[in-house]
């Protein structure tokens, strides 16, 4: 991976490091209400709980970094556990590895998994923000690359087949060709039912990816897989229980249709656990849930190993930037999260995202917008 990133980002990072040292960070909880609710197979989101985290150095540059705990009720103390990550951090140089050694050397009892693993993500994430800044250059060029447009599917919020129709249109009019529907109602016939209401109105040349959300056994997820290999699909996402890599393995080898796994895997060693097991096709990048910004380029790395193609799940402010880094790039999900407090949410045309060209991810706090969906 040396020769994707090169030396001129090691000799920036390594300048930077010795100028930015860690004063504070700001934690702040939000639970932002969605116009349009998420239906999923194993129930309805109706808000975005959110975490924002500004990482302050004493030369005043701020990293800024959010991540997403899908429950109001892990809000509080999420918030609270990367609050008390100062402690732990406060004096030291913003170097994302020693920080995130230290970081593991101290939760290594415990376990680097679950909201632990999200906080420690969230620092990661701030800290390659702010050397970013320092630095004066957009994220994707201290890692080696260059702003660019990354091709995008769009994830549907809607399963009924005539509310996800109706969605598709508005996203297929906006120039997205790649569209992906949450699935896993009863049984097959309401899988299919919702499946082609959306093929009919986005057109047989676009591509369309159905998502199970981990709802099905491996015996009904072959069945179905099997059913659904004549509906001309683009991938099969996580059709049974995310860390089941032997059942996806079976899965995949029953199955015609490319099978999609990765958004919940918890770090590069789970995704080893995976590939060895072969139990996707594809794999599908969480910078959150990977472990940050430097946990993903370690999955980069074992995705172009692998030669498997790697989409992104979420975070499209950060996955913007990494998947232009990602020798296997594949697709970023566009399903906008955080767009309601951003001062610049993300931006896309063509069917792409686009990078931001300002210093760092480009993440910028609508303040107002904080302030209207703080939790006390």
């Amino acid at each position: 991976m040396r020769g994707a990133f090169g030396a001129r980002k090691e000799q920036i990072i390594a300048a930077i490091h010795a100028a930015l040292t860690i004063r504070k960070i700001c934690a702040r909880g939000l639970n932002l209400a969605l116009q349009r609710p998420v239906e999923t197979a194993s129930g309805v989101m109706r808000s975005t709980p959110l975490v924002l985290i500004d990482l302050l150095t004493e030369e005043g540059v701020t990293g800024k970094s959010y991540v997403r705990c899908y429950t109001p009720a892990a809000l509080v103390p999420l918030v609270q556990l990367v609050a008390n990550l100062e402690d732990l951090i406060e004096g030291d140089a913003a170097a994302p590895a020693a920080i995130e050694q230290k970081l593991e050397r101290h939760f290594r009892l415990l376990g680097t998994q679950g909201l632990t693993g999200i906080a420690m993500a969230g620092i990661d994430m701030a800290l390659w923000d702010a050397l970013a800044k320092a630095s004066g250059v957009p994220l994707v060029t201290l890692l080696g690359g260059a702003p660019k447009p990354i091709p995008a599917y769009a994830s549907l919020r809607t399963m009924s087949p005539a509310g996800a129709a109706a969605e598709a249109e508005e996203l297929v009019a906006l120039g997205f060709d790649a569209i992906k529907v949450k699935i896993g109602r009863d049984d097959l016939a309401a899988d299919l039912e919702t499946i082609r209401s959306v093929r009919a109105a986005i057109g047989l040349h676009a591509r369309l990816m159905v998502d199970y959300n981990q709802s099905l056994s491996v015996d009904e997820a072959i069945e179905r897989a099997r059913a659904l290999d004549r509906e001309g699909l683009y991938w099969i996402e996580e059709p049974t229980r995310a860390d089941d890599f032997a059942g996806h393995a079976r899965i995949a080898a029953a199955a015609e249709t490319p099978i999609q796994l990765g958004e919940n895997w918890w770090g590069p060693h789970d995704m080893e656990k995976s590939l060895a097991a072969h139990a996707s096709d594809h794999v599908m990048l969480d910078v959150m849930k990977l472990g940050g910004v430097s946990a993903w380029l370690r999955a980069a790395a074992l995705a172009e190993a692998a030669g498997l193609p790697a989409s992104s799940h979420t975070f499209p402010e950060f996955s913007v930037h990494l998947l232009g880094v990602t020798p296997t790039c594949h697709l970023i999900e566009y399903l906008d999260h955080a767009g309601p407090i951003l001062s610049e949410p993300v931006r896309f045309k063509a069917g792409a995202v686009l990078t931001p060209e300002r210093p760092g991810s480009g993440l910028e706090w609508d303040e107002d917008a904080v302030k209207l969906a703080l939790v006390p």
